[in-house]
Formats: structure tokens, C-alpha cells, sequence
């Protein structure tokens, strides 16, 4: 048996397996997370915890930002077909719209969240000038798998139309 000492427990590792091997037997034949929490004597949100420290999704979980860009809706349909978690597109008027109307503290921890956000995912797709695309591969995780799309040299003034079919072969390649 395998045991564990952590300060004055002691812990065993068979116990543990056994129970997780539980817990998924009765989620795989079809008991909700809340019966099987009740069964096994943990929380819901033990059971949720533990499928989503396992999940493995197909091809990575995929996000895309850009700006700025003139087919904005094109591409966001383009991206939900396919299968694509996260999606931040704006044209040139909504992300100055975006900028502009915020407090410098509230830009600061929006683009503070928003970097956090996009940092659980492990397949990145940035789209922008040569500049921003540069910047926002600095502030990912190096272990992120990033496709960067240059739109044009920094500073771009206006909307650039993407090609969608470019992106989709993007996306699928990111796939696998």
C-alpha cells in the first residue's frame, strides 16, 4: 500500500483510487454528479472538480482574438461551427469604443481578466499588426500553442477583411 505523510495524517493512496474508480464507474453508468456525490459521501463540486482536472479534449481547447477586423460577424460564425471556446473579435470603431469608455483602472483589470482568460486555453489564434501580435504572444504561456495571423504593419487605422476560409484551415490544422 501507498501512504502519504502530510504533517499528522497519513494518507492512503489505494483508498483514494478506489474511491475515485467509484465515483467515475457510477458517472459512466449514468448517475448525475449530485447522486453520486450523495452515495460516496463527497461534494458535488468534488465530482465536477475531478472530471474537469481529467478532461481531455479533442485538439486542445481553441481561442481567438483579433482586431481590427472588418467581417467580425463572419468570422465569429466561422469560429462557433467550429467548435472554437473563445471568441474576441472587434473592428477598428469597437475597440477604440472599448478603450475610450473605460477608467485606466478598469482597462487595467479588464485586460488583466481578459489575459487570464485567454491563458487557460491551450491553442491560441492571434490576428492583428505585426506590433500587437508580438505583445500579446509575450503575455502568453509559453506552453500555449500560438498561430499568429498578421492584418498589416502596426499602426493599422482602419478594418481588414480576413479570410474566413484561411481561418477555418487555421483552426482545423490547430485540430489535428
Amino acid at each position: 500500500m501507498d501512504f502519504i505523510r502530510i504533517g499528522d495524517k497519513v494518507i492512503s493512496r489505494q483508498k483514494i483510487d478506489r474511491a475515485i474508480d467509484e465515483i467515475f464507474d457510477l458517472r459512466v453508468q449514468g448517475m448525475s454528479q449530485t447522486e453520486v456525490a450523495g452515495k460516496t459521501g463527497v461534494d458535488r463540486t468534488f465530482v465536477s472538480r475531478l472530471e474537469s482536472l481529467g478532461e481531455v479534449r479533442k485538439g486542445g481547447s481553441i481561442a481567438i482574438i483579433g482586431f481590427p477586423l472588418a467581417n467580425c460577424d463572419e468570422i465569429r460564425d466561422l469560429a462557433k461551427e467550429e467548435g472554437v471556446e473563445f471568441t474576441l473579435l472587434m473592428n477598428d470603431e469597437e475597440r477604440w469604443d472599448w478603450v475610450k469608455k473605460k477608467s485606466g483602472i478598469e482597462l487595467f483589470n479588464d485586460l488583466l481578466w481578459m489575459i487570464y482568460e485567454v491563458r487557460t486555453y491551450e491553442k491560441v489564434i492571434l490576428i492583428g499588426s505585426d506590433r500587437r501580435l508580438d505583445l500579446m504572444r509575450g503575455l502568453l504561456d509559453r506552453s500555449t500553442d500560438v498561430y499568429t495571423v498578421d492584418i498589416g504593419t502596426s499602426p493599422i487605422t482602419g478594418d481588414v477583411n480576413l479570410n474566413a476560409e484561411f481561418l477555418r484551415e487555421i483552426i482545423r490544422e490547430m485540430k489535428g
